[in-house]
């Protein structure tokens, strides 16, 4: 049998060469995006290796990825979902979990973030009933002005969950000891920031909760899917409890009887007795991810490191020639004593000095060169607010949003991603700042 599937790992590998290896884009004649899966014989190898299991749910290649991925970030728990958005959802819904005692969030109660971002931050907050808090923005960091959060603070406020943006990690030592001093629970969206780092420490690793996404654009991917960390003991439980159907019972799949007490249980008003495996302390969800999905995501674990490393290459040269022309646009900074894993290049143009963000990346994209919004921009002014905008009740905004319009009307932001070679960089350069020439 090993013989067999080294004999068909050697042809995959000989399929991938021949069938799924390319060459890298040509710029000018190729599109660049901005983002994208890069990969190489190995994820193929793993993802057919995972299929001849057969074992169609989570397994062994998962149980690897969770115990490497909680490795390599340095937390006791990682726990896979099936995609970043879950994983938001599966963070938030966590800290309605009554186990918690008087500090579960429950409706009504208020969570601070931001409006320019992704909306899954904020979906769960909305779809729980608790309320958000949006407060504005700084640039040129793109991430929570910190300065506002005691203003946005009231009697009702349990959270606050926000993302690390474009890789650019938040004030993260300033928000958590706002959140020490007012018992605030923090959830860090590091959907985007894998790898980033802050005084050493990585993010994802700052908060009670923390998430991570793995669709193609990301940092790494498994096609779809998504990963929830933490450190501490009881948030896992109820982690793992509500991603699994809110179940009580903890065994694997294909295990019975891990607690050896399955049929000798009291739980809440049912018989005693009764099958612990069919016993639910939450309400919760079926958000596991498959073991073809983490076969993948094993291998791209492996090369994360190199990953960002290129990320951050592309983003300095990038900003290295754009520098000299910073009276046109605001090119973005990094935290003080942080070191970004980039997903992205944030450009905010200057109207002012006669800059048109739409016609800059009309250019871009007659260019072949692929351009991204900053997400929601401002998630307020967006159709799924029609219904419940200026209503106090189900949202609250903490003053007038200013650099959040900002970044709605000015902002945009172009690739980085490893596919992209240093002629790439170049290239986007050189078509930014011909755009920039014929807006005057």
């Amino acid at each position: 049998m090993t013989d067999l599937r080294n004999e068909i790992k050697d042809l995959v590998k000989k399929y991938y060469e021949q069938n799924l290896k390319k060459s890298p884009p040509i710029a000018g004649m190729d599109h660049l995006s901005y983002g994208g899966r890069f990969f190489d014989e190995e994820e193929v190898q793993n993802l057919v290796d995972s299929s001849l299991d057969f074992w169609l749910t989570t397994g062994r290649f998962a149980d690897q990825f969770e115990t490497d991925f909680a490795k390599f970030l340095g937390v006791p728990f990682a726990l896979l979902v099936n995609s970043g958005s879950s994983a938001n959802l599966l963070a938030f819904m966590a800290l309605t979990s009554p186990l918690l005692g008087n500090r579960h969030i429950q409706r009504g109660d208020e969570v601070i973030t931001v409006a320019a971002g992704f909306p899954t931050t904020i979906s769960p907050i909305l779809q729980y009933g608790a309320v958000p808090v949006f407060v504005d923005m700084d640039i040129p960091t793109y991430n929570i002005d910190v300065t506002v959060l005691e203003k946005a603070l009231s009697t009702k406020t349990k959270a606050i969950m926000i993302a690390h943006t474009l890789g650019n990690p938040f004030d993260v030592v300033a928000v958590k000891a706002f959140c020490d001093q007012h018992n605030l629970w923090l959830i860090e969206d590091n959907c985007d920031a894998l790898g980033s780092k802050v005084n050493g420490q990585y993010t994802g690793t700052f908060g009670d909760i923390a998430t991570g996404s793995f669709y193609p654009p990301h940092h790494m991917t498994m096609g779809e899917g998504g990963v929830v960390v933490c450190s501490n003991p009881k948030l896992h439980k109820i982690l793992l409890s509500m991603r699994d159907w809110g179940r009580d019972c903890t065994c694997v799949s294909g295990q019975d009887d891990r607690c050896r007490k399955r049929f000798s249980g009291q739980y809440g008003q049912l018989p005693e007795g009764y099958d612990h495996k069919y016993v639910y302390s939450h309400f919760g969800y079926n958000l596991k991810v498959t073991d073809m999905q983490a076969s993948i995501g094993c291998a791209q674990l492996k090369k994360l490191p190199q990953f960002i490393k290129r990320r951050q290459e592309n983003h300095a040269l990038l900003k290295s020639l754009l520098s000299d022309h910073q009276e046109y646009f605001i090119l973005p900074e990094a935290l003080n004593q942080s070191e970004p894993s980039w997903f992205g290049f944030l450009i905010t143009v200057r109207p002012e000095k006669g800059l048109s963000r739409q016609k800059i990346v009309t250019a871009l994209e007659k260019n072949k060169i692929q351009t991204r919004m900053l997400f929601a921009g401002n998630l307020i002014k967006h159709p799924c607010f029609d219904s419940i905008r200026n209503d106090d009740k189900q949202y609250r905004v903490v003053g007038d949003l200013i650099n959040t319009d900002r970044i709605m009307n000015d902002t945009f932001w172009v690739g980085v991603y490893p596919g992209l070679t240093e002629d790439h960089i170049r290239y986007i350069s050189k078509v930014i700042l011909e755009a920039v020439r014929d807006c005057q």
